[in-house]
């Protein structure tokens, strides 16, 4: 058998910056096969330019809001953009799948091997079910009050059920909760029935109008609400932020990820993690660091997470929201904004952490004998990436 063997300038195998002159040896299909310096290597090794990395993951994406590439402008605030979102989903269906192909290849092509993706319909499964990347299909439940719990859960029943059929394994479907600010008590009841042991997604405090709303019924996202034909809050006052409300629906062993956290002050990530441990729950914090530029110019306060010890990786969000689909781009905004956290850190974010989030570990997101993958070279300003293997 003909092995591949590769030298980059720098090489992190999913967990550290390996010190330099070390080749990575794969089988033909990109399999795993060692790492071994340079000397011992032999001299047939293909010579690359940046940090030869395993392929990215992207825990948290839309890809079916494609088509909305630079319709939304930056910098509107969370309620107005999300208003935005909603009374702007109007576009062909041709453009629509075209956008969604161009998104596709822009990740595959830029190395990113998993994704977890927000589904609320069945546009984008025709494309994804192609097989180039594996899915993990959020299909999101919006559900604002108890009356048409039963009703939407049915609905969106029915858009996981054709993601099912579309997607065998090792791809998975699941339903999961939009945000807490769109799912009622009785909404989340049932959610937490159908989901344990498995993955879920939530949008988290991406502003401070989700505390607001649980803690005096009053806020900003009563505006949202009226588009939905909502004309005051229908969620229980519960005088406690927004996590500290819903977190307690879930005890049913699920992974959840929770989503942006812009606004998750310290002893909201104290309870979270608290509530996690004592209720058997797995939490990841799912950093977006780009939307949130894009939509509040405001980053969470990721010191805060790291004293606390999270589990964290990285996403996109969508093209709503972002200049860009590349979790390179988030890496170095990271770097960039966050220059204390050694790079090797977050590097770890959008591989191993975001292969264990996502439950592949055991052929992604690292370079171990026997795994498969894939192989990205970052560019040394870690600005962008392009798939090698």
């Amino acid at each position: 058998m003909a092995f591949r063997k590769f030298r980059a300038q720098q090489l992190f195998n999913g967990y550290a910056l390996l010190e330099d002159n070390q080749v990575l040896i794969t089988k033909p299909n990109g399999t795993i096969e060692d790492i071994v310096r340079a000397d011992q290597a032999g001299d047939d090794f293909e010579e690359l330019e940046g940090i030869l990395m395993p392929g990215l993951v992207n825990c948290h994406c839309h890809l079916e809001l494609s088509h909305l590439k630079n319709i939304l402008p930056p910098h509107t605030g969370l309620v107005d953009f999300l208003c935005s979102v909603v009374t702007k989903r109007g576009f062909a269906a041709e453009q629509v799948q075209l956008e969604i192909e161009k998104a596709e290849k822009e990740m595959y092509d830029n190395g990113i091997v998993a994704t977890g993706d927000i589904c609320n319909t069945t546009d984008a499964v025709r494309i994804k079910s192609s097989g180039r990347l594996r899915w993990q299909n959020f299909i999101e439940v919006l559900s604002f009050t108890d009356a048409k719990a039963v009703e939407n859960m049915a609905h969106y029943k029915s858009v996981l059920d054709a993601h099912v059929a579309a997607f065998p394994l090792p791809h998975r479907s699941v339903q999961t909760p939009h945000a807490p600010y769109s799912i009622s008590p009785k909404t989340f009841e049932l959610l937490n029935a159908v989901t344990a042991g498995k993955i879920i997604s939530i949008h988290n405090q991406e502003h401070p109008a989700e505390d607001e709303l649980y803690k005096t019924g009053g806020g900003d996202y009563l505006k949202l609400f009226k588009i939905f034909g909502v004309e005051k809050s229908p969620f229980p006052v519960t005088g406690k932020s927004s996590l500290q409300s819903w977190l307690p629906h879930f005890n049913n062993g699920q992974t959840i990820f929770l989503i942006h956290n812009t606004y998750m002050p310290p002893e909201d990530i104290l309870f979270a993690n608290r509530y996690a441990a004592v209720n058997g729950l797995t939490l990841f914090y799912c950093l977006c660091p780009n939307a949130n530029l894009y939509i509040e110019n405001k980053l969470p306060a990721v010191s805060d997470f790291m004293d606390n010890d999270c589990a964290m990786v990285l996403g996109t969000d969508s093209y709503s929201s972002n200049w860009q689909l590349s979790i390179a781009k988030e890496i170095q905004t990271i770097h960039r904004r966050f220059p204390a956290i050694p790079l090797a850190t977050i590097l770890q974010w959008a591989t191993i952490n975001g292969a264990k989030a996502l439950q592949w570990q055991d052929d992604l997101g690292s370079f171990e004998k026997g795994k498969q993958p894939g192989l990205t070279l970052l560019s040394n300003d870690l600005g962008a990436s392009k798939r090698i293997l």
